[in-house]
């Protein structure tokens, strides 16, 4: 499957506020010192637990849009995965 326009936009952006490269290989799309994010369109939110695993500290799902970012509050509701939007506002604190 391609990568949506609306994808890489938000990885992209998400990259630069942390001042990393955009990971578009296997594992999370951001990957900083401080944080982890996989970012997700609606149709994919429930693939970032699984891009996730294994990473320690804050790990986030952003969405590249408002519907994105409802499914992943939804999704990861009770879990340790923190939700953003596609603009880096933390919607849902990480409790890693």
């Amino acid at each position: 499957m391609s990568e949506s326009r609306s994808h890489k936009t938000t990885a992209n952006r998400l990259a630069a506020i942390h001042d990393v490269d955009y990971n578009q290989g296997q594992g999370a799309d951001i990957r900083a010192n401080h944080v982890t994010i996989e970012v997700e369109t609606p149709d994919t939110i429930a693939d970032a637990g699984r891009q996730l695993q294994g990473y320690r500290g804050p790990v986030y799902v952003a969405g590249t849009n408002k519907e994105a970012v409802e499914r992943a509050l939804d999704r990861y509701d009770g879990s340790t995965i923190g939700v953003m939007d596609n603009q880096g506002n933390i919607v849902k604190p990480s409790t890693r």
